[in-house]
Formats: C-alpha cells, sequence, structure tokens
C-alpha cells in the first residue's frame, strides 16, 4: 500500500483516510522526500518545521 501524506501536520500516513496525529480528513497521495524524527524535543529540524512527534514526516507535497 502507498504512503499518503497528511495536508495539515505532513505525517505519513500507513492506512487509513484520516490523519492520527492531528484528525485531519485531506490527505493526498502526491508528496516527495520525508524526514524521520527520532527525538522531536532536541532536533532543530523538528522545531523548524514545528513537529513535535516522533514519526516519519513529508517534506514536500504536491497538492
Amino acid at each position: 500500500m502507498e504512503e499518503k501524506a497528511c495536508k495539515s501536520c505532513r505525517l505519513l500516513i500507513r492506512s487509513g483516510d484520516t490523519c492520527p496525529l492531528c484528525g485531519s480528513k485531506s490527505i493526498t497521495s502526491k508528496w516527495s522526500s520525508y524526514v524521520i524524527v527520532l527525538n522531536a524535543e532536541r532536533s532543530e529540524v523538528a522545531q523548524k518545521l514545528g513537529i513535535k512527534v516522533n514519526e516519519l514526516y513529508a517534506l514536500n507535497i504536491k497538492d
């Protein structure tokens, strides 16, 4: 199954049509590049992207 990305919080979603992080139903399969956040509290990248939960996030959403 193809991973989808939430348009609101950029979380990569493996299954379903609702984002488990923010609850948005606005998801797309048109995304590229991703970042893996292992320690959101200490990561400068996570802070710049506004990420607070350790997970996989899309960097570019094309839709």
